[in-house]
């Protein structure tokens, strides 16, 4: 009896460690699954499934200021587009140029985090990073907005645009908009029929303006925008080199005579960085959400900035001035003539702009332009 009691106890002692310890194994399947919810769960809320709680905020300064093309054709539908696809989680300040840095030193400022976001032209920030003329365009280079996305971006062939965000990278900054203004070209006072009209005219021209000009015969003068006006009324200059799309803002319709098309740069661009601390502080999910609105955006911004070409040139006309198209032997001509003689400057600043050269060479040549 003794004997039958003392194995009761025993069986029953064994049969509580039993279920106390799969008591213990279902907790501990509990709580792992709670903390995998809990992590899935913070996941899903930072990236994957929408924009976070905690809105960030940015300020926004271009080289320029409302009165350039790019503010509202340009920057302002950027804004639009970037906090309408981040669901409002981004709230930008835009600032014209002068509010906070000057717009020459807009780029840097944007670099080191002083603003959060930067517009410009490789033709003012192209000293400190030139492979941005790789995306403001070549002489004689692209015709229109589409050849530059295929060249840059669209066609794994080239993808030239990864030259410029490595290079943006390299200066604390993410490539995160752009934009084509559309031809930017000579006005001048006399007919533009081929290169040989060029010779010996002096026209307003700065920058990669300056050196076409001089590489075509031209005599480039160095004037700010304020002056070009007055010096083409006065005979001074006879003309000046300017986007398309901007000459009727700055009157000048009213002394020159004459536009010539397609252009020294058929598709002249702007480009829009963000600082790269900023950029990265976003989750995934509004990176993506930026990455995803590019392509669109730079489509509706070129097309808005050809509108305004077309309005532009209008004006020329009811004004009684004549738009001359160039012949396709005559833009031939230019055109090799700048391959030869201007692309291999840009080639020459940076082993990243050589590269950048040979694709566009190479895209050219694909496209049946050059041989």
């Amino acid at each position: 009896m003794k004997k039958y009691l003392l194995f009761v106890v025993f069986v029953l002692l064994a049969s509580l460690l039993f279920i106390g310890c799969q008591a213990e194994d279902v907790a501990d399947e509990s709580q792992a699954e709670d903390i995998e919810e809990t992590e899935s769960g913070d996941s899903g809320s930072n990236d994957a499934d929408g924009p976070p709680d905690e809105v960030t905020q940015w300020v926004f300064q271009p080289a320029f200021d409302s009165g350039d093309a790019g503010w509202a054709n340009g920057v302002e539908p950027w804004i639009e587009d970037v906090v309408e696809a981040t669901e409002g989680s981004i709230e930008i300040e835009l600032l014209p140029a002068g509010s906070i840095v000057s717009g020459d030193e807009a780029f840097g400022a944007a670099s080191d985090g002083t603003i959060d976001v930067y517009a410009g032209w490789a033709t003012v920030y192209g000293g400190i990073m030139p492979e941005g003329m790789l995306a403001y365009g070549l002489a004689m280079g692209a015709d229109d907005h589409n050849e530059a996305w295929e060249a840059m971006w669209g066609d794994d062939n080239y993808r030239i645009g990864e030259i410029v965000q490595e290079a943006a990278h390299d200066n604390n900054l993410h490539w995160a908009g752009w934009t084509s203004q559309g031809p930017n070209s000579i006005f001048t006072k006399f007919p533009i029929n081929s290169i040989e009209d060029l010779d010996g005219k002096k026209l307003r021209a700065g920058g990669p303006q300056a050196i076409f000009l001089e590489t075509m015969g031209g005599t480039p003068v160095s004037l700010s925008g304020d002056e070009i006006y007055t010096a083409i009324d006065l005979g001074t200059i006879e003309g000046t080199m300017w986007d398309t799309g901007g000459i009727n803002d700055m009157k000048f319709h009213e002394v020159i005579d004459y536009a010539m098309l397609p252009g020294w740069n058929p598709a002249q661009h702007q480009e829009i960085y963000i600082n790269l601390d900023s950029w990265n502080a976003l989750t995934d999910w509004q990176r993506e959400q930026i990455e995803g609105i590019f392509e669109s955006n730079y489509v509706k911004t070129s097309e808005m900035h050809l509108d305004g070409v077309e309005e532009a040139l209008q004006e020329l006309d009811d004004s009684g001035g004549e738009v001359i198209t160039l012949s396709d032997e005559e833009v031939e001509k230019m055109r090799l003539k700048a391959i030869e003689e201007i692309w291999p400057k840009v080639a020459d600043e940076s082993e990243r702009t050589a590269e950048g050269v040979k694709l566009w060479e190479q895209y050219l040549r694909d496209k049946g332009k050059i041989e």
